[in-house]
């Protein structure tokens, strides 16, 4: 209980740091402003590379979840069972 206590506190004490400072504020383009230091993106291209890296995310985590959570590895060609097929000749038929 106690570590959990301290990564809490020392994610609130570093949380200021982590957000943007006045001129960065000012420098953010509109809507994004206050989440981090830096120029933040300067044109379409940009957009299109930060939406189609977020798509492509959001798309591998769906299909992580979903085969972790149902793998469906019920079917007899699964690869699976070509090795336990193996093996369980291997070790005498039984």
């Amino acid at each position: 209980m106690k570590k959990y206590l301290i990564i809490l506190l020392l994610f609130f004490a570093y949380q200021p740091m982590m957000m943007a400072c006045d001129l960065c504020k000012e420098n953010q383009p509109k809507g994004l402003e206050d989440i981090t230091h830096g120029r933040g993106p300067t044109g379409y291209v940009d957009y299109i590379i930060t939406w189609s890296a977020l798509i492509l995310v959001a798309i591998t985590l769906f299909f992580s979840i979903k085969f972790l959570v149902r793998p469906k590895e019920n079917g007899p060609d699964h690869i699976k069972n070509i090795v336990w097929d193996k093996n369980f000749k291997a070790d005498g038929g039984q």
